[in-house]
């Protein structure tokens, strides 16, 4: 069984940065890829960004897209999201998670493709 565990949130102000860690712990997997979602008050979680683990392919929101970037230490099995020009409307829980994946690493945007989750970290930004 794998455990992701979340670290790296916090307060921030707006135009600030934050950097989350994933770490992964448990059972390893050929093929694989880990992700970060988040969910804000009253919303749905939605896709932040996620990166396949043999390759390091990347995919991102378009709302994210050019302010965040996700990147992995497989040494490690951990996962980053550098997050930068943080906007109010980034504030959420954080939510990392992982998808054992037979054959090629396509990244899935859904959050019902992901089957472990790790605890959240919250993210505050404020103006």
């Amino acid at each position: 069984q794998v455990q992701l565990v979340e670290s790296g949130g916090g307060l921030a102000q707006a135009g600030g940065s934050l950097r989350l860690s994933c770490a992964a712990s448990g059972r390893t997997f050929n093929a694989c890829v880990m992700g970060w979602f988040r969910q804000g008050p009253g919303q749905e979680r939605e896709f932040v960004a996620a990166i396949t683990c043999s390759h390091g392919f990347t995919s991102y929101a378009d709302s994210v897209t050019g302010r965040f970037t996700i990147s992995r230490d497989s040494t490690k099995s951990t996962v980053y999201l550098q997050m930068n020009s943080l906007k109010r409307e980034d504030t959420a829980v954080y939510y990392c998670t992982i998808r054992e994946v037979l054959g090629v690493e396509i990244i899935k945007r859904r959050s019902n493709d992901y089957t472990k989750w790790g605890q959240g970290t919250q993210v505050t930004v404020s103006s």
